[in-house]
């Protein structure tokens, strides 16, 4: 806004320094040029104008009075001219503006070779400040000429163009009708004679209105029916509603995980459990009869499924020859490509790991853009009251829900801005911190004793009888020990480090959530540490001659159920009798809030243990997927019958970004290198598994490259392909990089956005300070020149009055 006030001070320009050729409209410094131009004439007319009236005045008041003084504070009228006249007060303030505003725009679209010169093109076809002041309105005529221009305009355009620059312009429905009409060329129209060239009949209008009506209501469905499909649509809107964001970020991170398990779970079905399915291996044995304490064990008649490791054969499954008993591998035919289940096995495994690393960073730097958004929070207030608000919604129950929506909204956004207006003092800084690190002791202490009671646990285990893996009917039970106990010290740590967060005084519930976070997060990798040790390091070298890979899958399988069952009682007893308890006997109304922390570490548990499992029971995804389904209904129920809204409402701005970090790093990653350590390190059993001759699960991929070197000259590029970009540790660690890469390139990007924004912001504050002193300039130049014309008046009636009195003494 300041440049336009700085053209009115500035010296103008001579008409021959500007060349014999007028300036087109499309040369952006030289229409500057001209609107200065404009701007000068504009304030020339202005001054004549404006001393044109004071004599008015001055003639009409009588020639002894003086022209009063405006007081302070106030602007003169020439100076008000002005302002009107500047493009930011002109442009949208009548329909003759904007027409001349969007006739610019259609100019600058159409961009033909054969240009008009700016001279030539009429004032008002332009947005011109000549002759447009604050008590005059354009005539109908200039704006039929305004309008006629823009048709011609919105005809040279393309129909989408014409289209976007029609729905952009600030008119009535009726006036963007009236112009959509007047714009339709001819040749654009639809024809309905074969040979000739005339319009559509009634009939074929009615009919094309017909089609293009049903196709639109398609539309319309269709789009309706893929909202419908989307999960859990109406009951996410209902918790975000009554819960705030806060709890919906659990359900949301819910719904994300089933994604990710979903995906992994397409890919082991479509290449290692379906093959295995189509040419099933020679059972060494009869079948276990199923007594029903499998869905908790794993153990029993589902141990020669698909489900477990050592079902899967070594053989080459299009191959005629059965699995041998020796452990041999099928010898391919001269030519042939079989179908190799070994390395079927491994780079599916690597495959669905490698999907589920791209997918998670993705949805991490989505979300990361999604929530830390470079726009600025000041206004949101204004923007929550005033624009959020959906009319399209018609039915009572969608309404309710809405306004439920931003009601809980607004509290969130108010108890924030309470927050940053309450900072604590010195003295309750240092209270706050002795307290933090007394607690954060305390819970250290209790994770490194709960990993500790794990580890002699499990040591206690192995060297019991029952640690030779039988599986005997009384023996099975007794599986379910370790699981138990992993499973109740998960469920009861976090209750403590709750018990010792409530001493701390948090003055955001923001923090008080994510401490929790950690602290459970340190927890659970405490224990998940420990049972890594246990599974690869003890049971391996116990288990020798058995298949220690089905023991190992069986064992997460029982960690994933036992921690479901522990989920359903402490949803049962914490929250469903807690509130009995509260409303009968207590006399209270207070139910219990719902715990983000411990639920989301549980989520993440769960999906690190199938990480963990997916080698060992590529099955692991699919009790994943139900697990999770169930989770969600259980959880929503007892949200909505159980619990109560947070009394601290908080905003959860950043929570799924926290959320898919800690999915990422600590446990993806950690799953990750634990597979890596399995594939690469450990040796596979003798007796089981598709890699029982291999010394390790990596060397399947090197026997694939003999096969297909002596397979003949066709397939030669596979085993460079194999050699230089699957051994070669330079791609692993090139992939890698470019990873860390394009989060970290995500996180200076949104960095330096948000520091352009705050440029951007000083920018114009600092054009509002100069806006601010040029109209002080004008409002004095304007004042000094009325001084000027008052002393000049003065002066001129002192040198008239004598002769005057000498006349009335000589008529007396």
């Amino acid at each position: 806004m300041a440049q336009p006030l700085a053209f009115i001070l500035d010296v103008p320009e001579t008409p021959g320094d500007q060349g014999s050729q007028e300036p087109s409209p499309y040369d952006e410094s030289e229409v500057h040029d001209s609107f200065h131009q404009l701007i000068q004439e504009q304030s020339q007319w202005v001054a004549q104008e404006g001393l044109e009236l004071q004599q008015r005045e001055q003639e009409a008041t009588g020639s002894g009075q003086q022209t009063l003084r405006q007081p302070e504070g106030t602007q003169s009228t020439a100076t008000l001219r002005i302002l009107a006249s500047m493009p930011s007060r002109t442009i949208g303030r009548s329909r003759g503006a904007i027409i001349s505003q969007y006739y610019s725009r259609t100019v600058q679209l159409r961009r033909r070779s054969s240009r008009p010169l700016l001279g030539n093109l009429v004032l008002s076809a332009r947005p011109s400040l000549r002759l447009y002041d604050l008590e005059l309105d354009p005539t109908a005529r200039e704006e039929e000429e305004k309008q006629s221009l823009l048709v011609k305009e919105l005809q040279s355009l393309a129909v989408a163009q014409r289209d976007h620059m029609l729905r952009g312009m600030p008119l009535s429905l009726a006036e963007k009708r009236s112009l959509r009409e007047k714009s339709r060329t001819p040749a654009g129209k639809w024809r309905g004679q074969r040979g000739g060239g005339g319009v559509f009949s009634c009939c074929g209008r009615l009919r094309y209105a017909c089609v293009l009506q049903a196709l639109h209501s398609l539309g319309l469905a269709l789009l309706s029916g893929l909202q419908a499909l989307t999960p859990w649509r109406y009951a996410l809107k209902r918790i975000g509603s009554q819960f705030g964001s806060s709890v919906l970020s659990y359900f949301l991170f819910l719904k994300t995980l089933l994604a990710f398990n979903a995906l992994l779970l397409l890919l082991l079905v479509a290449f290692i459990m379906g093959p295995q399915v189509a040419f099933p291996p020679t059972l060494p044995g009869p079948a276990p009869v199923c007594t029903g304490l499998e869905l908790l064990t794993g153990a029993g008649c589902f141990t020669h499924t698909v489900m477990f490791y050592g079902h899967y054969s070594n053989a080459t499954l299009n191959q005629p020859c059965g699995s041998p008993l020796d452990g041999s591998q099928c010898t391919p035919r001269a030519g042939g490509l079989p179908y190799n289940m070994p390395l079927a096995y491994l780079y599916t495994v690597g495959a669905g790991f490698f999907i589920t690393c791209i997918t998670l960073v993705y949805s991490m730097a989505h979300s990361f853009g999604e929530s830390y958004r470079v726009g600025s929070t000041s206004g949101i207030h204004a923007i929550t009251v005033f624009c959020s608000w959906d009319y399209k919604v018609t039915q009572k129950r969608a309404s309710r829900l809405q306004q439920d929506n931003i009601r809980t909204r607004l509290k969130e956004l108010l108890a924030e801005w309470q927050l940053r207006q309450s900072p604590r003092s010195v003295c309750g800084r240092l209270r706050q911190a002795a307290a933090l690190g007394l607690a954060w002791l305390l819970c250290l202490g209790t994770a490194l004793g709960c990993a500790v009671a794990v580890h002699v646990f499990s040591e206690f285990l192995i060297q019991s009888p029952e640690a030779a893996g039988q599986e005997a009917a009384g023996q099975e039970a007794a599986l379910l020990v370790l699981p138990l106990v992993v499973g109740l010290l998960n469920l009861g740590a976090p209750y403590l480090c709750r018990v010792l967060a409530a001493l701390e005084p948090h003055d955001s519930p923001v923090l008080e959530v994510y401490v929790a976070i950690c602290r459970n997060l340190i927890l659970k990798l405490a224990i998940l540490g420990t049972l890594c040790y246990h599974w690869l390091g003890r049971r391996v070298a116990v288990l020798q001659g058995q298949c220690w890979e089905d023991f190992v899958g069986q064992e997460l399988y029982r960690f994933l159920v036992m921690d479901f069952v522990l989920m359903l009682l402490d949803t049962l007893f914490g929250e469903l009798v807690w509130r009995i308890i509260s409303e009968k006997k207590l006399k209270r109304r207070r139910k219990p809030e719902f715990d983000i922390a411990r639920n989301v570490l549980e989520l993440i548990y769960g999906q690190t243990l199938t990480w963990l499992g997916v080698l060992f029971s590529p099955l692991l995804p699919a009790v994943q997927i139900i697990k999770l389904l169930l989770v969600f209904y259980v959880k929503k129920t007892s949200l909505l019958a159980n619990c109560q809204a947070p009394r601290r409402p908080w905003l959860a701005s950043h929570m799924s970004t926290v959320f898919l970090t800690l999915l990422c790093f600590p446990a993806f990653l950690g799953a990750a290198v634990f597979l890596c350590y399995a594939v690469w390190q450990v040796k596979p059993s003798s007796t089981c598994g598709p890699f029982r001759t291999l010394d390790s699960m990596y060397e399947a991929g090197r026997v694939w490259v003999r096969y297909l070197e002596a397979a003949g000259p066709r397939v030669s590029w596979l085993p460079w392909v194999h050699r230089y970009l699957v051994e070669n540790t330079f791609f692993v660690f090139l992939v890698s990089a470019l990873l860390l890469a394009v989060i970290y390139l995500n996180i200076q990007v949104v960095r330096g956005q948000r520091r352009v924004i705050c440029l951007l912001k000083e920018q114009i504050s600092n054009e509002g300070e100069d806006k601010i002193f040029l109209i002080n300039k004008l409002h004095s130049i304007y004042e000094r020149k009325e001084r000027e014309e008052r002393s000049r008046v003065g002066t001129t009636e002192e040198t008239a009055a004598p002769p005057a009195l000498l006349t009335e003494e000589r008529g007396d």
